[in-house]
Formats: C-alpha cells, structure tokens, sequence
C-alpha cells in the first residue's frame, strides 16, 4: 500500500492511497460470497452462478460497494496510522482508479485535530474563590424545606392572588385564528412566576373560579416561533380552580416532624454545615475552572466547525435524554418554550466551542507533560465503576475492550493534568 498526504486547507488533508491489485482482489471475493445468493442469472438457480459467470452477465462493478467498503476502511485505517493524524469526522471517499486488474486509488479528504499553541500554564496567578454561608443563606436554605412541605389548599371564597395556582383551561387565537401549541387543559399555572408570555398572568389576577377571561398579550418580539414573533394574541382563559400554599409553621415540632433533630437550632446548625461543605466543594471547582479558563484563554488553537458541532450534538443528546427521565419530549419542550430546533442547538454553541478548546488544550499539556495513567490508576478506576454497576471488578474487566481501556487511561491522563495545573497554579 502506498500512501501520500496533502494539506489542501487549514485542518484539513487529503489522503491519496493506493492498495495493490491482489488485496482488492481479496475484497471483490468477499464481496461476492456476501451478495451471491442475490444474483440470478439464466441456467442457474438463484444464488448458484459462480463468480466469473456473475461478472459477465452483470458487470464486475455490481461487486464493487461491498468490495470498496471492505478495502477501503482498512486501507484508510492503516493510512491514518502510517501518517500519525488525528481525525474528528468522516472522510470524504473518492474513487480514483477501480477494476481491471489494476490497484485501487482512491483518495480521503478528512479534516483533523488542529495543532494547539500554548502559552503559559504553570503557575498561573487565579484570584481564590470564596467559601462563605451567611445567616441569610441558612434562613433560605431553610424556607425552601418550608415550602417542600407546604400543602395546595383549594379555595372559592375569593378571587385569584398573586403566588397562587389556578388551574386553567385555555386556547390562543390570532387574528381569530387558533394556533399551534396555543391550547392547554387543567394547566397548573403559579400566579407571578413568569411562566407564561408577560402580561398574561397580570390579567388572571381578581378573578374568580368559574370566569372566562380575555387575556390580551402580545408575543415578544425575540419569540421561538418566527409566525408568532412580537404577534399580538387573545387568549381565551377558563379559570377552574384556585389554591393557594400553605405554610408549616416553622418550630422544635416542624423540625422533629421532618428530621432527626429535636430542636430548631439543632437543624439550623445542621443545614450551616451542609451549606457550607457544598459551598467548599462549589469554590474548588470554581478555581479549577478559573485555573482552566485562563490556561486555555493563554493558548491558541483554530478549532475546526465540524468538532463544535459534533459537541453540540453530544449536548442535545444529553438534554434529550435527562428530559425523557422526566417524561418529556424534546419536541414538547421545544413547543413549549416557543423554540425551533435550529434555535435550540444555538444556545449550545458558544459552550461547545469553549468546552472543545477545553479538550484540546488539555490534552497537548498532557503530551507535552508527559502525564501518564499507570495500570495501578485505571485498577482503581474499573474498581469505582465496577462498585457504581454493583459488580466485581474482575468481572467488569472481562467485559472491557481494549479501546475502553484506552479511554479510561486517557480520561484518567485528562484529570491528572488538571491537577497537576491546579496544584502549580497561584492563588491569591
């Protein structure tokens, strides 16, 4: 095999490689065993022809796709090798010469990992994150356990108040006309939340179960939906029931109802030590960050498109998921908050793009530092994992390829290199 490689634009080689006759050979021969039993050819029974009878009814190149596929990716795979590059998207096949004997050109245009210029990484100067609870952070933390064991009460004596929930039925119209995602039925909506389009909630306020209420409002003009965008509407409001939250009163008895401790005090002094172990634990990943994010501000790298938006999808994928852990859709959650789907992956991109420079940055601190996971390091490793799946870690091991090996050695590498910079960096 004969490879040659051509920078033909920033991040981006093409690849022009040549396998010799005889291993092409090999993989028409596979082609054939795989599509035999498809080609009918007259005298024979279906699947029954051999080989140079196929190719003279049909013509060799009905074997040529599979024959392609199969050379081809071994070939490109030896070729990104023999060239020590770094892919980060599919190549871009081209058939050069094919058939007849000869050996097989094709080329691959693949764009790669781009080359990372660092400044300075070592000892960087980071202004120290602050770890501080105040009594007003405790009081707080205290009233949203309040609020968890607060109760809806349903009340008809009186009108709606801002901060209780009425339960609505509803349907949009502009211009007299319904539209989509403009309907809802038994909707609990909180009275002050800014859950719906401002303006609405305004309007539902003084009035009483049983009303059907004119909501007059007007899309924002930065609206999800361009047909709806800065659109005035009238929404038809049914207003079915009203509760109001009501609150625990908060004393020794209140506390021993819900925890362990027997005073107020007890569980204040409680509720300060959590708070201010989560806001340790807050503060040294915030210097990690900062340490991260003057590093990574320090170096230069031309980050290809196509890796941000490989991220972006990484990122939609995983809202996606957490949203389907809550029983949603994407789609719904698209409907309701008024976006469309380009808009959506948007809001990711500048994230992306920072979390790719991220990766990229670290890893050439690791080469260039030459930081190592040792064997004793991913034992300790596959051992968590092994104790997360509620199995031994032998078993685990079993089951793990040697590139989910090299994933974890290189996610270990990763994270000792940020320690190494975090360690070395100055706080002041």
């Amino acid at each position: 095999m004969n490879v040659k490689m051509e920078d033909i634009e920033k991040n981006v080689v093409q690849l022009e490689i040549e396998v010799d006759a005889a291993k092409f050979e090999e993989g028409m021969q596979k082609s054939f065993a795989k599509n035999a039993s498809k080609f009918n050819v007259p005298g024979f029974r279906k699947g029954k022809a051999p080989r140079h009878i196929v190719e003279r009814y049909y013509g060799e190149q009905v074997l040529y796709d599979d024959a392609i596929n199969i050379v081809c990716s071994e070939a490109y795979d030896q070729a990104v090798d023999e060239k020590n590059i770094h892919p980060v998207d599919r190549p871009e096949i081209d058939i050069i010469q094919i058939g007849n004997k000869q050996n097989l050109i094709f080329t691959a245009k693949v764009t790669v990992k781009p080359e990372v210029e660092l400044g300075a990484y070592m000892g960087i100067e980071v202004k120290k994150a602050e770890a501080v609870v105040t009594d007003e952070d405790v009081e707080k933390e205290l009233q949203k356990v309040v609020e968890k064991n607060s109760r809806l009460i349903s009340v008809s004596d009186r009108p709606v108040q801002n901060g209780d929930t009425a339960i609505i039925d509803f349907e949009g119209f502009i211009d007299g006309v319904p539209f989509e995602g403009g309907k809802g039925t038994d909707y609990n909506l909180v009275i002050g939340s800014g859950t719906f389009i401002p303006g609405f909630e305004d309007q539902l306020i003084g009035k009483n179960v049983g009303e059907e209420v004119d909501v007059n409002v007007s899309f924002p003009e930065d609206y999800g939906k361009e047909e709806l965008s800065g659109k005035p509407a009238l929404f038809k409001v049914t207003i079915k029931e009203i509760k109001f939250k009501e609150l625990p009163t908060v004393d020794d008895e209140f506390v021993k109802d819900i925890s362990e401790f027997d005073t107020l005090d007890e569980y204040k002094a409680d509720l300060r030590n959590k708070l201010e172990e989560n806001a340790k634990h807050k503060a040294e990943h915030e210097d990690e960050n900062n340490v991260i994010k003057q590093i990574t501000d320090n170096a230069t790298v031309d980050i290809p498109e196509v890796m941000v938006q490989n991220q972006i999808d990484a990122m939609v994928k995983d809202f996606d998921m957490r949203l389907r852990y809550q029983g949603l859709e994407l789609r719904k959650y698209l409907e309701i908050m008024g976006m469309d789907y380009e808009g959506f992956r948007g809001q990711f991109a500048q994230r992306a793009e920072n979390e790719v420079k991220v990766q990229l940055v670290v890893e050439k601190i690791c080469q260039v530092e030459d930081v190592k996971a040792t064997d004793e390091d991913a034992d300790a490793e596959i051992q968590k994992m092994a104790e997360a799946y509620k199995q031994s870690a032998e078993d685990l091991k079993k089951t793990l390829r040697p590139e989910d090996m090299d994933y974890i050695k290189k996610d270990i590498a990763f994270r000792k290199t940020i320690k190494l910079l975090v360690d070395n960096a100055k706080f002041i």
